[in-house]
């Protein structure tokens, strides 16, 4: 049973990308693995931007300096 975890930052994406993205990630598992669909997990994490760094800042920072 193959698990698959994206985060992602909470910056609002919708519903349906989210649905796109497990209906993408479990696909590309059939497409290069031959894994089964129905037994294949997919999660989004959602993090908050201020608990999300790149290159010592938070992406807020960044965010806020146009990076």
């Amino acid at each position: 049973m193959p698990y698959v975890n994206i985060k992602i930052t909470n910056e609002g994406v919708t519903p349906e990308k989210k649905a796109e993205l497990i209906k993408g990630a479990t696909q590309l598992l059939v497409d290069v693995l031959g894994k089964n669909p129905n037994t294949t997990v997919v999660v989004i994490d959602e993090v908050d931007t201020d608990n999300w760094g790149i290159a010592g800042e938070t992406v807020t920072e960044r965010r806020k300096n146009g990076q």
